[in-house]
């Protein structure tokens, strides 16, 4: 495997685990930033909800993440001045 081959299956990877969608709303860069900011904490608290469900973290623990992870998409939201 030639190390072109490694980064695009590293690609493809990332591509799996961290879908991204696209943006179809009004563009501005904060819209944008907001947007990535998003869809980085739906897809953290998916990650939190598997581990809560397989028994890896309790509820409190969970909680306690989505919470510090929606206190810092609500200071990233304000900070862009939306």
């Amino acid at each position: 495997m030639t190390y072109l081959d490694s980064q695009s299956s590293r690609y493809e990877l990332d591509s799996f685990l961290c879908p991204r969608s696209r943006y179809y709303g009004t563009f501005s860069p904060q819209t944008l930033t907001f947007n990535a900011n998003l869809q980085e904490f739906a897809h953290r608290v998916s990650y939190i909800s598997g581990l809560q469900t397989g028994g890896k973290l309790s509820s409190e623990e969970a909680y306690e993440k989505i919470k510090s992870l929606y206190e810092q998409l609500t200071q990233s939201k304000d900070n862009l001045n939306l």
